[in-house]
């Protein structure tokens, strides 16, 4: 390498840039993580009070009642459990379908750019218009079922909410799955098909294989889009401070009563308990990042 005195005008300009940006570029990664540590750092420290006061029932009670000053986090954690499993599970089918059909079996053309485009659009549309939405027609609908199946027609609970949540995460997924599956390379889809295999046996021992991180990438994106979504599960999920008995009875998950009652707060150790259930909420949906990137990777190995 050259002396800094022997490089032309124009060289050491391009080296003076080059350190500019480079410094520029850890600026910015050391803010994010410094913003990452200070919101933890905040978060903790407001629920100080909460850890002192309520102590290791704050995990182990079973009851919500601020007037009474009993606080404990388990029936939201339990309402936000219930109801993302079951939208996750109710999403999947049909995360994987459409992910498959616009992927795999649609060619390049119109009717898959229009696709594409509707699976955008789904992603983009406000959760209180999914609030909306299912209050409007998912809410109606499960009353009858319920009063069909001879249950209390709530019509609310974690079950309809679950219904809008899978339809709220789908695009997720199902986006992050058809460009893996675009992926997967041409050569060894024709192989397939060249041996006989039938598209079905293409896709079950070639591109499934083959994108499989990637899917499961999708999945766990939806699943952490599905744990803080906030709006449009308090429009329908019923706001009962109480253990579900089934999944038909109204709830209440950790963003729900976080945003239900947060404004109305003003003793500071209630405060802290809101606080405290949002930092669960952080410390969950780390924890499921970083489980499922040592998945991914793993995965990606083999």
């Amino acid at each position: 390498m050259r002396k800094t005195s022997q490089l032309s005008p124009e060289d050491r300009n391009i080296r003076i840039y080059e350190t500019l940006f480079s410094w520029i570029l850890k600026f910015f990664s050391v803010l994010v993580v410094a913003t990452l540590v200070g919101i933890l750092a905040t978060i903790l420290i407001q629920a100080l009070p909460s850890f002192r006061d309520a102590g290791i029932n704050f995990y182990t009670g079973k009851s919500w009642d601020p007037v009474f000053k009993h606080f404990s986090a388990t029936p939201f954690v339990v309402g936000t459990l219930a109801t993302t499993v079951l939208a996750l599970l109710i999403s999947i089918p049909f995360s994987l379908s459409i992910a498959l059909f616009s992927g795999f079996y649609l060619h390049p053309g119109r009717i898959t750019s229009t696709i594409r485009l509707l699976i955008d659009l789904l992603a983009g549309i406000p959760s209180v218009i999914y609030g909306f939405w299912g209050l409007s027609i998912v809410v109606p609908a499960v009353r009858q079922f319920e009063l069909f199946s001879g249950r209390v027609p709530y019509g609310v609970g974690i079950f309809t909410a679950a219904l809008i949540l899978s339809i709220m995460i789908v695009p997720y997924a199902a986006s992050i799955g058809r460009d893996v599956i675009a992926l997967v390379p041409s050569d060894l889809k024709e192989a397939g098909l060249a041996l006989g295999a039938t598209p079905y046996e293409v896709v079950r021992w070639i591109v499934m294989p083959y994108s499989k991180a990637g899917l499961l990438s999708g999945i766990l994106l939806s699943f952490g889009r599905a744990i803080g979504e906030t709006m449009a599960v308090t429009m329908v999920i019923g706001n009962a401070n109480k253990i579900p008995g089934s999944i038909f009875d109204p709830a209440n998950t950790i963003s729900s009563i976080i945003a239900n009652e947060f404004a109305e707060a003003t003793d500071p150790i209630y405060v802290s308990h809101l606080i405290h259930m949002g930092l669960i909420l952080f410390i969950t949906t780390t924890a499921i990042g970083l489980f499922g990137r040592r998945v991914i990777k793993k995965w990606s190995s083999h």
